[in-house]
């Protein structure tokens, strides 16, 4: 498994000064164009969660639709989206966040998990947190129960498990440092 994670972990390229300077964006857009390597990451991260009784993978625009989309295919799980405001055309319950470079604000379908669903959040990187708070903030506001959170990527330095106590957290590759 050290060797699939070192490989992994080179096909993420950092973009500096992206979005904003003094941002070291961790672009995976190589990793998801190595079918290999993109499949290997979807298999690691599933292995972890076959037996978890997953009902619901929930993806965060938008590179978690990426990952979650094929994290759920591969667990037999529905999958369900979280978008930015107004991007969703039914009703919606809505929960806002601070990044590490300004605030957003997240919605989700009312309707889009059913209580007391086992939900896997999913997304390709957690820097602060905030972003995979507010999707916890949403899961539980429908009901449902957040299993744990997964990541691609963690920025560690970044602290981001602790904002998203008491949810689990599990990253394949982490950044100690920028």
């Amino acid at each position: 498994m050290e060797r699939e994670l070192a490989e992994i972990r080179g096909a993420i390229r950092d973009i500096p000064n992206f979005p904003k300077p003094g941002i070291v964006f961790k672009d995976i857009t190589p990793l998801l164009g190595n079918g290999r390597l993109f499949q290997q990451t979807i298999d690691l991260l599933a292995d972890r969660y076959r037996s978890r009784g997953i009902d619901t993978v929930l993806g965060i625009e938008s590179r978690g639709f990426i990952i979650g989309a094929a994290l759920a295919y591969s667990l037999g799980a529905g999958f369900c989206i979280v978008r930015k405001p107004g991007k969703l055309p039914y009703e919606t319950h809505s929960a806002s966040y601070e990044l590490e470079y300004g605030s957003d604000t997240l919605e989700v379908h009312r309707d889009a998990l059913s209580p007391g669903a086992r939900v896997l959040i999913a997304d390709d990187l957690v820097a602060t947190g905030g972003t995979a708070a507010a999707a916890s903030a949403l899961v539980s506001a429908l009901g449902a129960q957040v299993v744990e959170c997964a990541f691609v990527i963690e920025l560690s330095f970044l602290k981001a498990r602790e904002k998203l106590k008491p949810h689990a957290v599990f990253s394949l590759i982490q950044y100690d440092s920028e």
